[in-house]
């Protein structure tokens, strides 16, 4: 059974860091898509960021391009993603989720399993 856990999450000042993780259990298989996504009150599910299972491709939204950075550790099945710059508008649930198909994939629909989410809150 797979399983994704996030943590890492909590309150930060506009302009603060956060480093989020999201640990798998129960992926047989290392060859997979991880992906962060984010969803605030009242609002869909958005991409956020993803990477291939090498890392040696990855992908970002618009609105966090040059202040959030993603990696895997695959002898880990570990993903991270660091926020630098925060804003209020990144306040949100964040989720990670994994793509078995092992695509370069941005949509909410091509990922096969999801994590509980964690919070994120930026005070300004």
């Amino acid at each position: 059974q797979v399983q994704l856990v996030e943590s890492g999450g909590g309150l930060v000042q506009s302009g603060g860091s956060l480093s989020l993780s999201c640990a798998g259990s129960g992926l047989t298989s290392k060859v997979y898509t991880m992906g962060w996504f984010r969803q605030a009150p009242g609002k869909e599910r958005e991409f956020v960021s993803a990477i291939g299972w090498s890392g040696g491709w990855t992908a970002y939204a618009d609105s966090v391009k040059g202040r959030f950075t993603i990696s895997r550790d695959n002898a880990k099945n570990t993903m991270y993603l660091q926020m630098n710059s925060l804003r209020p508008e990144d306040t949100a649930v964040y989720y990670c989720a994994v793509d078995l198909a092992a695509r370069a994939a941005v949509s909410v629909g091509a990922y096969d399993y999801w994590g509980q989410g964690t919070q994120v809150t930026v005070s300004s």
